[in-house]
């Protein structure tokens, strides 16, 4: 008799609870070797590999391209290497014996051992999770827990609670749209089928799927757990423009482009070093602040697929041309496609330059578990006052949107005074931490 492997997602770490299934890199009934790639699967964080963890012939695809999976489910069956005879599939049979034994239970008998099973199933959930359960009025034992051994988590009771809110407003819109429909059909029935008629000819329907329903996904979770708070100032940034054109030809002959937006890196690590809490996360569960002393600096990149966040790593032990060069880099494999789990992970702090594009203000939301997000806008000519006179200047904005669980509005206008000191002032850039305090 064959013997058929069961390929689970295997745990890919960082807290990633569920992949989607990008496509199969082997087809049905390909013979496969140990370790090679099979299949790519799109994560939260990015695309990742799946290797076999064995040899033999790919027997059945558990999981369909598009599909999303959770960690430890079966993805795929593999008759192992050297077992069984050429094409003797065993769960096909045993599949056919179970459908054969079903044909004699009556439906009725099928939904009472249905129910019966669900009665037995054990919730497991801590009782900070199971009171948010509670306020929410969501039943545990309808939410699938995705923490280690099947434990329900705060954000599977949140993905459910947006879930059925989702749907009960898909429904009620159906509903709503069915009754207009009648209405019109009985006045206006012959007007009703040109308009139904233009409607469907002028209606397009994009599947969201891939990095656009993770960043949807991840946008409306954090909209709707983390209260957002705002600041904004304006930076004048004419004496760091003139100190970039200097170092420009410098750069170009490492074959780096330097923009704006390394300086900007730079003060902002300088900044977080005096006001931590902006470099941290929330362990809700915990009841802590994990304040990270590590400086990995999120850059939003905007590709066709949708956003990505890669970050620097260690941004703080860096010189201006290296983080030049990583957020080059970075942006070149995000828009091509190619991030590592390890460019998008261990995030603490992310900036997103939506000034390239033209925008002069916006309030960027907070990419979790991190507790804020600095905007950065177009570069424009505004006349200012210095000394009484009013002279041509160079202006940015920058927006701060931050945790109010966390960090409190003066704090957070302290760390924001502080990057436009280091960005007006740029000759600090290139003094040591120490050497500024005073």
């Amino acid at each position: 008799m064959a013997r058929i492997e069961k390929v689970k997602l295997p745990d890919i770490g960082e807290g990633i609870a569920e992949g989607e299934i990008v496509r199969w890199l082997v087809k049905e009934g390909d013979k496969v070797k140990q370790f090679q790639p099979l299949v790519e699967v799109l994560t939260d964080k990015a695309n990742v590999e799946i290797p076999s963890p064995v040899s033999g012939r790919v027997v059945r695809f558990l999981a369909s391209e598009g599909e999303r999976v959770s960690v430890g489910s079966p993805i795929v069956e593999i008759e192992l290497e050297g077992e069984g005879e050429s094409g003797a599939v065993e769960p096909e049979k045993s599949r056919g014996s179970v459908e054969e034994v079903k044909k004699g239970v009556s439906p009725e008998l099928e939904e009472k051992v249905e129910a019966k099973k669900e009665e037995r199933r054990i919730v497991r959930a801590p009782p900070s999770v199971r009171k948010l359960a509670r306020d929410l009025g969501i039943d545990l034992a309808k939410v699938k827990g995705t923490g280690p051994g099947g434990v329900i988590t705060r954000d599977d009771v949140l993905r459910y609670a947006q879930a059925q809110q989702g749907a009960q407003a898909q429904a009620a819109a159906r509903a709503a749209e069915v009754e207009k429909i009648q209405v019109e059909a009985v006045e206006k029935p012959q007007t009703q089928a040109v308009k139904a008629e233009t409607a469907e000819q002028a209606v397009e329907r994009v599947p969201l799927r891939g990095i656009r329903k993770i960043m949807a996904e991840r946008m409306a979770l954090a909209k709707s757990r983390i209260p957002h708070a705002y600041i904004v100032e304006e930076v004048d940034v004419t004496d760091l423009l003139s100190l970039r054109d200097h170092l420009a030809k410098y750069a170009e002959g490492k074959g780096i482009r330097l923009t704006i937006l390394p300086f900007i890196v730079k003060a902002v690590v300088k900044a977080l070093k005096e006001y931590p809490l902006l470099n941290s996360s929330l362990d809700e569960d915990r009841n802590e602040i994990v304040v990270k002393k590590y400086y990995n600096i999120g850059i939003a990149v905007d590709t066709e697929m949708g956003l990505v966040v890669p970050n620097i790593k260690n941004a703080d032990r860096k010189g201006l041309f290296e983080i030049a060069r990583d957020i080059s880099m970075l942006a070149s494999k995000a828009r091509s496609g190619k991030l590592d789990l390890s460019d998008v992970r261990d995030g603490t702090f992310t900036i997103t330059n939506i000034g390239s594009i033209g925008t002069v203000m916006g309030m960027p939301v907070i990419n979790p578990p991190e507790v804020a997000i600095l905007g950065v806008h177009r570069v424009v000519d505004k006349p200012v006052y210095i000394d009484g006179e009013l002279k041509p200047r160079k202006v940015v904005n920058l927006s701060l949107s931050f945790d109010h669980r966390v960090i409190e509005g003066a704090y957070a206008a302290r760390f924001l005074n502080l990057v436009k000191r280091y960005l007006e002032d740029p000759i600090l850039l290139v003094v040591s931490d120490n050497e500024l305090k005073v």
